[in-house]
């Protein structure tokens, strides 16, 4: 019997490629506005980037209204181990808060932005660097649209997200160019040297070499048999002198990202004389857990704060 090859309908010599090709972000029309609290305009599931091989990347604008020229943007990156987590998610000590943290925040001045970004399930390192570096980028393209500065952009993250919003902030090119400028970035509880987590965990709480931990699954291996990929996704040792300032904030009673990472960024920054205000807050763990209430909004009042003042002027 007589094999015959299949044709292959899509890789015709005369078919335009081209075709195939998803839509320009860019061009995309913008999700219709929704107004959840007064003050604010929200679009949610804006379409910022398309990887090849994945999911579309969506985010989420909180704008305010009536806006008064274009206006500086936060952008907040969700924690989760960089495993899991929902962009609009500031952890469980803001679920409650009405108006949310969010609308809140923009209402005094600043647009947030909540991006995705591909998860260690679905990509390794670099990736989620990829994925924020093109939220940059789609954030000065769209700045007309959506009544942006994109020369005033702070980073901001928790957890894994301020892992992600450091090394954003730390590697991201400075001054006019395709993507939007970063003034700041603010760190909430991150990890920042992940050469050093067995160092700074109690003995015996951080294997190093076990593949199974959130580091190794965003490295793609555990860190000590990648010591070049764990070097290369740590804040800390890419620090530079053309870092922008920083806020660094840090429960003294961390059980899962203890407080030493925090520190070790602090110095790399310091060392290169880049500015950075490093708040050790007494008796928090992660997430805020064991923190007065008053104290947790004194958290969320420091970033806006800092946002404030390094998105001032134009």
């Amino acid at each position: 019997m007589t094999e015959h090859a299949v044709p292959d309908r899509h890789r015709g010599p005369d078919f335009p490629r081209e075709l195939l090709a998803p839509p320009d972000p860019v061009r995309l029309p913008l999700p219709a506005p929704a107004r959840p609290a007064p003050g604010v305009r929200l679009l949610r599931g804006a379409v910022y980037a398309v990887p090849d091989g994945s999911r579309p990347l969506e985010a989420d604008l909180w704008l305010p209204e009536p806006a008064r020229g274009p206006v500086p943007v936060v952008v907040f990156v969700h924690g989760g181990g960089w495993r899991t987590g929902l962009r609009d998610d500031l952890g469980p000590r803001f679920r409650h808060w009405r108006p949310g943290p969010f609308a809140r925040l923009a209402r005094s001045g600043p647009a947030v932005v909540c991006p995705d970004y591909r998860l260690s399930g679905e990509a390794r390192h670099p990736a989620q660097l990829d994925d924020l570096r093109a939220l940059l980028t789609w954030l000065r393209d769209r700045a007309g649209d959506l009544g942006l500065d994109p020369e005033r952009v702070v980073l901001w993250g928790e957890s894994a997200g301020g892992h992600l919003a450091a090394l954003t902030a730390l590697t991201a090119p400075q001054g006019p160019g395709g993507a939007a400028t970063v003034r700041g970035c603010v760190t909430w509880y991150a990890p920042t040297d992940l050469t050093r987590l067995a160092d700074d965990h109690p003995p015996g709480r951080f294997d190093p070499y076990d593949p199974a931990t959130f580091e190794a699954l965003l490295l793609g291996a555990a860190p000590a048999a990648a010591p070049g990929p764990a070097r290369d996704a740590s804040p800390a040792l890419r620090v530079t002198p053309q870092a922008p300032p920083f806020l660094v904030l840090h429960g003294t009673r961390d059980e899962l990202v203890p407080c030493a990472q925090s520190e070790r960024l602090t110095a790399a920054l310091r060392a290169a004389r880049v500015p950075v205000d490093h708040v050790r807050v007494p008796g928090a763990n992660h997430l805020w857990a064991g923190l007065a209430e008053e104290e947790v909004e004194r958290c969320f009042d420091r970033t806006a704060a800092f946002v404030t003042r390094h998105c001032a002027g134009g």
